[in-house]
């Protein structure tokens, strides 16, 4: 109780003594060739920690080893939680609400207006992005606060949602949050868009960083760095593919960014590694990178670049996100201008065209996925069960980069003419853009996103499975047994290559040697029982996904469109990196505090569900 009084004392003083700062401008200079952004010059120091009163600065010190306090095994009271809202910035400190709880009697911001208003974009990626808890797939949430439009008697619960979020609008704020999560020993989530197909950026009890608002950008016509001389752009960690897309266009230049449209870019995409419409070219996002800009597990601030810590550099650069500090910034290269042409397509099954000639035409373009990606294009495709042997392809589109419509129209030709030969009837509609900007947002849809009755998996499918002839025909008999069987194909034709100058990375090696990203999915019931549920999920997880690991043993997927119960994850995602990411990890962050689902080092946590489905909403407890 004296310590309670104590510490709501010490905060009255402090917050009447408006003029003491907890944050400190510091000089805008960084190793990394590029000014810091104003967000990374205001930071927390040794200096302003010191003008708090010991009991205060007690909450946020700097850490040496970065081992937690015993004295801090409790939730932090109330005062506390004050105090920590002050040294941010008052109003900074987000007491978390689920979107949904509007749908809901029980509470007491109930409003049936603004239910139908969430109801009806709740598959909208912008709607989760601009919340500061709220993730694209509540599935691994928990599901505990879905939009209704019935008349519910039940209450709408926190559940696997972070309880606290911090919108980060400089840098000593998450310096401040990660040095409060360390000392108080409390879960740390890092959020940017919650794109993240394993809901990564999400904790049960969690205080959250998010990161959203970290927008700006700038542009140098000639950096110099990490063996590179030429154009370059540092983004906030906020900025997201649609931003990035627009400014590189203004510049007369391409940025590599993901295909959909609120990706953020500078997040978790580019540290898992991150494909792109121009990965044929230039490879990943991952590729790009000159320097980052980064709060470490032990609170500091700090510059990375291949020259200033060449271990901390390549696990950044694809060893996966909320794994070894909070990216504030990243500097990537620009590439040239580009045109495209795009094209857009579908056939399908009908009376005049039977379930084996569909087959025989994604077969016959399947089998030139060499040649395409070789050719620098890049296809998001769909194949699509449409009823007891009825199918459907959709192309949706195949990206020409560097490609006028004639030579698109050469390239393809071969395939065309076997789909005509076959009876199959379709209409391309292929457009040549001199931008790259204008055929992106003329060609991909924005993503549907916040379904909670399907679960996604992967397969990095590798240009082996083409070279030779059985290996292809056990491929297309496992990708047809699954469609087959009731399930989507979402896939990508590309390849990712390193590009030449581009340092090595951590990036998971099947990708350099992969010719197909796949993506499938199942699905339940609203009404399904959850032990039922996980039944679906690991017959996805071991028979249905175990057919594509059967074609390349070796190869892998990508950890962030991916099965959040991929067995031996180690392997799967990071691929023959592991060993020394794992490494680092203890190295920069020795008792873990950033942990994520399927993240480096994760293997030592475990989260104990409610509800027995692989989500977070539950304690997190070292194994």
């Amino acid at each position: 109780m004296a310590y309670g009084m104590l510490v709501a004392g010490l905060l009255s003083l402090a917050v009447a003594a408006s003029s003491q700062n907890v944050a400190q401008r510091v000089s805008s200079n960084s190793v990394s060739g590029m000014p810091l952004f104003p967000s990374e010059t205001l930071q927390l120091t040794d200096e302003a920690l010191s003008r708090l009163a010991k009991d205060q600065r007690a909450w946020f010190e700097f850490g040496s080893n970065g081992s937690v306090s015993a004295a801090r095994s409790l939730w932090p009271s109330e005062n506390i939680w004050e105090l920590f809202d002050w040294v941010l910035g008052t109003g900074s400190l987000i007491k978390t609400v689920p979107l949904a709880t509007v749908c809901y009697p029980s509470e007491p911001d109930y409003d049936s207006a603004k239910c139908e208003e969430i109801t009806d974009n709740w598959t909208n990626s912008y709607l989760h992005a601009a919340d500061p808890a709220s993730i694209m797939w509540p599935l691994f949430e928990g599901r505990t606060c879905l939009p209704t439009n019935q008349n519910v008697t039940a209450d709408c619960t926190l559940g696997g949602y972070s309880s606290y979020a911090v919108n980060v609008s400089h840098v000593a704020q998450i310096q401040l949050a990660v040095n409060f999560a360390r000392l108080a020993n409390l879960r740390l989530v890092v959020k940017n868009t919650g794109h993240d197909f394993s809901g990564k950026s999400t904790g049960a009890g969690a205080l959250g960083i998010w990161t959203h608002n970290l927008k700006e950008m700038e542009y140098y016509e000639n950096y110099r760095g990490s063996g590179y001389q030429g154009p370059a752009l540092k983004m906030g960690a906020g900025v997201q593919a649609f931003d990035v897309y627009a400014k590189a266009r203004e510049l007369g230049l391409t940025a590599i960014g993901g295909e959909g449209k609120t990706v953020g870019v500078a997040g978790g995409y580019v540290l898992g590694g991150g494909h792109s419409p121009m990965s044929s070219i230039y490879g990943l996002a991952a590729d790009q990178v000159l320097a980052l800009e980064v709060v470490l597990a032990n609170g500091r601030f700090v510059t990375v670049t291949e020259e200033t810590d060449p271990d901390l550099f390549w696990a950044l650069c694809g060893g996966g996100g909320g794994t070894y500090g909070v990216v504030t910034s990243v500097i990537s290269r620009l590439r040239p201008k580009v045109g495209v042409t795009l094209s857009k397509f579908s056939f399908a099954t009908s009376p005049n065209v039977s379930a084996d000639t569909f087959w025989a035409g994604i077969r016959s373009y399947m089998q030139r996925f060499p040649t395409y990606a070789d050719a620098g294009t890049y296809a998001y495709f769909w194949v699509l069960p449409t009823g007891p042997g009825a199918f459907e392809f959709l192309m949706n589109p195949f990206f020409g980069v560097n490609h006028t419509l004639d030579e698109f129209n050469a390239l393809v030709k071969p395939w065309f003419d076997d789909l005509k030969a076959l009876g199959i009837p379709f209409t391309p509609n292929s457009t040549y853009f001199p931008d790259f900007y204008d055929a992106w947002a003329a060609g991909f849809p924005l993503e549907t996103v916040a379904s909670s009755t399907m679960l996604t998996g992967s397969r990095l499918f590798p240009r082996a499975n083409w070279e030779d002839e059985s290996k292809f025909n056990a491929t297309f008999a496992a990708l047809r047994s699954t469609i087959t069987a009731g399930h989507p194909l979402l896939a990508f034709n590309m390849k990712v290559d390193l590009p030449e100058g581009s340092p090595e990375n951590s990036a998971n090696p099947a990708w350099r040697k992969t010719l197909m990203h796949a993506i499938t999915s199942t699905t339940w019931n609203t009404t399904t029982p959850n032990a039922e549920i996980k039944q679906i999920m690991d017959t996805f997880t071991y028979d249905t996904l175990g057919q594509w690991r059967a074609t390349c043993p070796d190869a892998g997927a990508y950890m962030s469109e991916s099965d959040v119960l991929e067995p031996n994850f180690e392997q799967a995602f990071y691929g023959s990196n592991y060993d020394r990411l794992y490494k680092l990890k203890q190295r920069y962050d020795p008792t873990g505090l950033f942990y994520a689902v399927t993240a480096v080092g994760s293997e030592n946590w475990q989260v104990k569900s409610l509800d027995g489905l692989p989500d977070q909403n539950g304690r997190l407890c070292r194994i």
